[in-house]
């Protein structure tokens, strides 16, 4: 029974140690996401995976993205322990069962608490699900991929396979749909839309409700400049008060959507029209 356990526990294919030097060509997330819309417009055309050297990234967004994601990336060895606390409630717990207790009632709260890390151990090897099992593995999966890879390794991967949109997996292919350029070449303001947007991509980005993801990369940019700011889970930004602090001007948000998801065009144009017509009523205004 015990090593059927650990089986379990510590059975994922290929191991850790092969993406030293090896890219996936799709992954689970990417596998689960075409399971669910087979047949779609997103199945039939999701653009061709075009993996980015981490040195062809802006190191904006890499800063961002940690910034939003995991502040503590470079420290930990794949669980923040402090997050974990944190998002649980356990800061005040005492004793096995009371912890016990305090982590089943919030275990809802894990996912503001995963690392990088233990997103791309997600995206490469296993399911959305919420399930305390699936987060046992997903953080035995992450002590493994710190365990084989560099930080650099990590933080390229996962920036390559994240989800970014619908049907927009990697940051080339994010780069290009809403701003028209490469990786390299992103605006800081540019960098924290796509920062702003991975909590809840599919929700939350550069074209869907841009209220929201425009306030939280608010947040982001002040942080990046140096200003004390707390960045919260995606779902309470709509209530935190954005600082004033002195930016370059942010360019204006491009709504129209690149030939490498031209195909989305059909089925985002209603929601590009409800955004664009909240803009020309002054509708924004969590905007700094």
């Amino acid at each position: 029974m015990t090593g059927a356990a650990l089986a379990w526990l510590l059975g994922v294919w290929p191991p850790p140690v092969w993406w030293r030097d090896h890219w996936p060509r799709e992954t689970a997330m990417m596998r689960e996401a075409d399971r669910w819309n087979q047949g779609t417009v997103e199945r039939a055309n999701r653009p061709t995976f075009h993996p980015t050297a981490l040195k062809d990234i802006s190191p904006a967004l890499q800063r961002m993205v940690i910034i939003a994601e995991d502040s503590r990336f470079w420290t930990h060895h794949g669980i923040d322990p402090a997050e974990v606390a944190d998002a649980l409630g356990l800061n005040n717990a005492r004793g096995f069962w009371p912890v016990v207790r305090e982590a089943w009632r919030h275990r809802d709260r894990l996912r503001g608490a995963s690392t990088l890390t233990q997103q791309l151990a997600k995206n490469l090897y296993l399911s959305p699900s919420r399930s305390p099992l699936r987060k046992v593995k997903e953080a035995a999966t992450a002590l493994r991929l710190e365990a084989a890879l560099s930080k650099d390794r990590i933080l390229e991967l996962y920036l390559n396979l994240a989800e970014w949109g619908p049907g927009i997996w990697g940051v080339d292919a994010a780069s290009h749909a809403y701003f028209g350029v490469p990786p390299s070449r992103l605006t800081e303001e540019q960098a924290g839309e796509l920062a702003a947007t991975l909590p809840h991509p599919r929700s939350s980005n550069p074209i869907f409700r841009p209220d929201r993801m425009l306030t939280r990369r608010s947040l982001i940019l002040a942080r990046y400049h140096g200003v004390d700011v707390n960045i919260p889970p995606e779902e309470e930004t709509d209530t935190v008060p954005v600082p004033t602090v002195l930016l370059p001007p942010a360019e204006s948000l491009r709504i129209e959507v690149p030939s490498v998801v031209d195909s989305l065009e059909d089925s985002l144009t209603a929601r590009r029209t409800d955004a664009q017509g909240k803009a020309d009523s002054g509708g924004r205004d969590s905007l700094p």
